[in-house]
């Protein structure tokens, strides 16, 4: 999802929720795309993981 690629445990509780209701509300096959790519940056450079 969004929060896991824009900042994971960096994030507030809020920040995290409202990043998966705009996924929701904006779903297009291009979105996945795009996080998909992001989580494979996010894999091979984790910023915010404990």
């Amino acid at each position: 999802g969004l929060w896991q690629v824009n900042g994971r445990s960096n994030l507030s509780w809020e920040e995290s929720i409202r990043l998966d209701l705009y996924y929701v509300e904006n779903w297009s096959l291009t979105g996945d795309l795009q996080i998909m790519w992001r989580t494979l940056m996010v894999m091979l450079r984790p910023d915010g993981a404990y």
